[in-house]
């Protein structure tokens, strides 16, 4: 494993909502990569201004960045002289982007001692369902990029987990993605636990092994809500009418609290405590999908709901400006569980089961991420039909 150091940069003013965020314990993590912005100093720039303390990408990302710019035009020429496919080129492209985007965040790794300053790469989205397949996959990315702050992503499905534990068992860092109920999440949490007692088994380290749990949240009121005006469609008065009213908007939030409720159960005790003795730490949740999909929510919702220590956020861009202008911090992710279990009861007293949601939104967010990676090489092929033609 390469371990270049990058020298610490000096921090200009750290004031402002988003650093009021990582103080309060959660990290800024930008849910968006395009080699522009690592060229021109962009991403440098949003690293101080937006307090960013990590990226992430995906498929989508990706095609959108490639698709959407003719910064990549000059790569794909260099691939099209070299005769590869577009998945060949594509994953050339990705390395490139991510192994700069590590040593941009090198700093912060390093300011952390390892517990910040990630950049996280996906595994093919085809493989969600193909454990051994992932797990080979996931090695050769770690490999090839070739970077201590790699984040290998690794949908949380069932044949996901093997591969996840036996990845994080290995010292390969992994963010765990498309989480959306508390039983995935608990079962995540189970295999990050047995990989570390593995490793301490092994008397291999601890200190340096990092995961995240990304856990879901928007997406998960986008499909309630659906399901709550088809209820109040049927409601028989007002009353009832106004109790489906004071549910909109609240399942995203009402899951999300009660699976940090269920972290800090697991990550307590015993078993963690001889865990963390020998240098682990926790496997932070990340939440995800975290920017609004109705226009009618607060547009930073899904922060000011969800805040709380040793927690990640991870922000498309118009929401880390939007709360970096006029987001509100404090603590709220540990604030109030019987209320949020009041919600999901409420719900399910509708008859609108939220595990039947999360296998719902698992299900689709699989083949949502595997058509994106299929759009994703289709615009790559038909760059590199393009620049071959000299369009």
């Amino acid at each position: 494993m390469t371990d270049t150091k990058h020298p610490a940069r000096e921090m200009p003013d750290e004031t402002g909502p988003l650093w009021e965020l990582t103080r309060a314990g959660q990290s800024v993590w930008l849910d968006y990569i395009r080699r522009g912005m690592l060229e021109n100093g962009e991403l440098e720039q949003m690293l101080t201004q937006y307090a960013l303390r990590g990226v992430t990408s995906n498929p989508t990302i990706f095609e959108q960045a490639i698709s959407g710019s003719d910064d990549y035009d000059a790569a794909l020429q260099s691939a099209v002289y070299e005769s590869v496919d577009a998945a060949a080129a594509f994953e050339a492209l990705a390395v490139a982007d991510i192994q700069r985007a590590a040593d941009l965040f090198r700093g912060v790794y390093e300011r952390t001692d390892g517990g910040d300053g990630f950049v996280s790469l996906e595994v093919s989205p085809e493989l969600a369902h193909d454990t051994e397949a992932t797990l080979a996959e996931a090695r050769r990315l770690w490999q090839l990029v070739d970077r201590p702050n790699l984040m290998v992503k690794v949908p949380g499905t069932d044949a996901g987990l093997p591969a996840i534990e036996q990845l994080l068992s290995e010292g390969v860092n992994v963010n765990v993605t498309l989480l959306f109920s508390i039983a995935a999440h608990e079962r995540v949490m189970e295999a990050y636990l047995r990989a570390l007692e593995t490793r301490r088994a092994g008397a291999q380290p601890l200190a340096r092994v990092a995961s995240v749990a990304s856990f879901f949240v928007s997406r998960v009121d986008t499909l309630v809500d659906q399901q709550l005006q088809e209820k109040r469609r049927q409601a028989s008065g007002e009353a009832e009418r106004a109790r489906i009213d004071a549910l909109f908007g609240r399942a995203a939030i009402a899951n999300a609290k009660l699976a940090y409720r269920r972290f800090t159960e697991v990550f307590s005790g015993e078993r963690w405590e001889r865990l963390h003795a020998a240098g682990a730490r926790v496997q932070r949740p990340l939440w995800a999908s975290t920017s609004t999909k109705n226009p009618a929510y607060r547009d930073v919702v899904y922060v000011e709901e969800l805040i709380g220590p040793h927690t990640v956020n991870t922000m498309p861009l118009p929401t880390v400006q939007a709360f970096a202008e006029h987001g509100r911090v404090q603590r709220t992710l540990d604030q109030d569980y019987a209320r949020a279990e009041r919600e999901l009861a409420a719900l399910a007293e509708l008859g609108i089961r939220l595990d039947a949601v999360t296998a719902q939104l698992l299900e689709e967010g699989v083949e949502k991420f595997a058509q994106s990676y299929r759009e994703l090489l289709s615009c790559v092929q038909e760059k590199l039909v393009r620049v071959a033609s000299g369009a």
